[in-house]
């Protein structure tokens, strides 16, 4: 299904509204492949995107679903007393209470097995060893988001059917199963060319690429590396399909930030724009998703006033290359701009006269 797209792009599961069912449904009818989110949804929620994209589209489509991470032990004390006084000065509301869930995990594996969804991808940890039987004894393909040739190991040998190879570039959450405080980004931050060509030589499993990917140049040259499909998702983040708010979308559009890695929006590693509220707390501690559970009113309040500098501003490294255009017509474009990367490689190497 995704290893023989027309056009084998992938576009990626942002959750937060960004990947809507209009997006999604657009996408896999210009003949790429698209996964709706689950997260920060309830499963109920879900069977209603899933039934909103199916009124769209009567083609397959995935879901990517949050695996729960590890409870965290670190103290939050500190964090939750600055968080809840910047709640209260800076937006007059009450932060939220800093609590570990597990996504309703469970309940949107039981929705997607239910509605036969025919991809069903993981991030931020293995699928449980009983959901993979599940899944392909409904004739789902399962697949899990990789950061390094440890986790696409493991994966494997959990059953995964394909991995979602995540470069350092990558906007939004990094997909590491295990949160190191060592590392500022979780784990070690592997480019995704390396990423390829590492886990490739660990697994036989049909690799999609992801991480920093904007151009038909990058999705040539990421097939070249030995990927099935290149995912992208901040290239589709001003698409008017997109649940992009509008003040991300002026931030994209701008184009004046850099990128950096931070835990301060949910505790766990994540790519967005820098903006006041990272800068303001650059000792965020590891503890997903209890600092999204805390930070989330600041975020819708700081949204709904227009402040992106009190928002979650996920991007990847080059989404000043993102377009205001029909998702359609950025498919298009990129397709045709990677046959014309891979002519010019052809050229180059004498393959073509």
């Amino acid at each position: 299904m995704i290893t023989d797209l027309a056009v084998p792009i992938v576009v990626a599961p942002m959750a937060g509204g960004v990947s809507s069912p209009a997006l999604v449904a657009s996408a896999v009818e210009a003949g790429a492949f698209a996964f709706l989110p689950s997260g920060y949804v309830t499963a109920d929620a879900l069977r209603e995107q899933i039934a909103r994209t199916r009124e769209l589209t009567g083609k397959p489509f995935g879901v990517n679903i949050f695996a729960p991470s590890a409870k965290s032990t670190q103290d939050t004390s500190r964090y939750r007393d600055a968080v809840r006084a910047e709640a209260s000065e800076r937006y007059g509301v009450a932060a939220g209470a800093a609590e570990w869930d597990d996504d309703h995990y469970a309940a949107k594996v039981d929705a997607v097995v239910e509605a036969r969804v025919p991809v069903v991808s993981f991030t931020f940890n293995l699928p449980g060893v009983d959901d993979v039987a599940r899944l392909k004894a409904a004739g789902a393909l399962v697949v899990v988001t990789v950061t390094t040739p440890e986790e696409a190991r493991a994966a494997a040998d959990r059953g995964a059917d394909m991995l979602c190879v995540q470069g350092a570039a990558a906007g939004g959450h990094r997909g590491v199963f295990v949160d190191d405080v060592a590392y500022p980004a979780g784990g070690p931050l592997y480019d995704l060319l390396p990423a390829l060509r590492l886990i490739a030589a660990e697994v036989d499993l049909p690799l999609i690429a992801a991480g920093g990917l904007t151009s038909g140049a990058d999705v040539a040259a990421v097939l070249a590396a030995g990927a099935v499909a290149a995912q992208l998702g901040t290239a589709f983040m001003r698409c008017p399909e997109a649940g992009t708010a509008a003040p991300q979308r002026a931030a994209l559009a701008d184009g004046g930030r850099e990128t950096t890695v931070t835990r301060a929006f949910t505790g766990r590693p994540a790519r967005g724009l820098v903006n006041r509220f990272i800068t303001e707390h650059p000792d965020a501690p590891s503890a997903y998703p209890d600092l999204h559970n805390l930070t989330r009113p600041v975020r819708a309040a700081a949204g709904k006033a227009g402040d992106v500098d009190g928002m979650s501003l996920w991007a990847g490294q080059a989404y000043r290359f993102a377009r205001e255009v029909p998702v359609a017509e950025l498919l298009g474009d990129l397709a045709d701009e990677a046959r014309a990367a891979a002519g010019a490689v052809a050229r180059r190497l004498g393959v073509l006269g």
